[in-house]
């Protein structure tokens, strides 16, 4: 029983931190541009049928974990200048648009991949020692991956010009804009780096989970979740919140029933919304 304990909760981290790479990305899209992004969990979808093509064509994950980022890239570039740009900053507008493109990819997929789910075999075999208990290598290295993704997107956002930029547009996008910085191609290219997030995030989790027309769906809502428990528009509070719930959904379905451990991250939600509406994380993570 508490080797079962052990490895559910580890597993309940790693798939934490991937959900984080994830949720951050949906946290920037709404932060900045005030897009209720629906489709985001399809974007993670996406990450993961990319990701099984390549690894159909060129026999390398690796290869296939380079390439994923770069084709969400793209497909953020165009869906927010084809979708999101023509409806403007009208919240209720984008509900309705990132739905239908959410349907859209679903079914392009479903009708190109196919409805059968796949499986990507894992690129590191084996397991290591790990407090007691034998855990899968690759899952670890899952858990380095998305570190260093969500460590790197931070050095960005803090270290670099155009990171720079994103944060005064989120802060005060008036000003920024007064002051020359062009918000356009911030708007777009914070849309893109979102997708990208996730794409990556789907691409990580592949060999992990089922590469599947609906595998998105179950995502997103623990990734909204991770983003009001964080805080709106609190990046690191985010990440927090993701690690916390999917530890303590790992530790619960040891015990019980996995929609029990569900239930309860919806009732922390509530709580949270109720007792701290800026965020469980507000002003203790920055």
């Amino acid at each position: 029983m508490l080797n079962l304990v052990i490895a559910l909760a580890i597993n309940g981290i790693v798939w934490g931190l991937i959900i984080a790479l994830i949720a951050v990305g949906l946290s920037i899209i709404f932060g900045l541009l005030d897009v209720i992004n629906l489709a985001h969990g399809d974007f993670f979808m996406v990450g993961t049928v990319f990701a099984w093509g390549i690894l159909e064509l060129t026999g390398n994950f690796w290869l296939a974990l380079l390439i994923v980022p770069l084709l969400g890239l793209l497909l953020g570039i165009a869906v927010h200048l084809l979708v999101i740009k023509p409806i403007g900053q009208q919240a209720a507008l984008t509900i309705v648009a990132t739905f239908g493109l959410s349907i859209i990819l679903q079914e392009g997929t479903r009708a190109t991949f196919g409805a059968t789910p796949r499986r990507l075999l894992p690129p590191i075999d084996g397991t290591i020692p790990l407090l007691g208990i034998e855990y899968d290598i690759y899952r670890l290295v899952a858990a380095l991956i998305s570190i260093t993704a969500i460590s790197g997107f931070f050095l960005f956002l803090h270290k670099t010009k155009f990171g720079t930029w994103m944060r005064a547009v989120r802060q005060n996008r008036e000003a920024a804009i007064t002051m020359g910085i062009p918000a356009g191609r911030i708007f777009t290219a914070t849309f893109a780096l979102g997708t990208a997030l996730a794409a990556l995030g789907g691409a990580v989790a592949a060999p992990i989970t089922t590469v599947d027309f609906r595998a998105g769906v179950d995502i997103l809502p623990f990734c909204f979740m991770a983003v009001i428990i964080g805080g709106l528009g609190n990046l690191q509070g985010t990440v927090a919140a993701a690690v916390l719930l999917s530890f303590m959904e790992g530790v619960i379905t040891s015990v019980a029933d996995p929609t029990v451990a569900r239930i309860t991250s919806l009732c922390l939600m509530c709580g949270v919304l109720l007792l701290r509406p800026q965020g469980l994380f507000a002003g203790l993570v920055r």
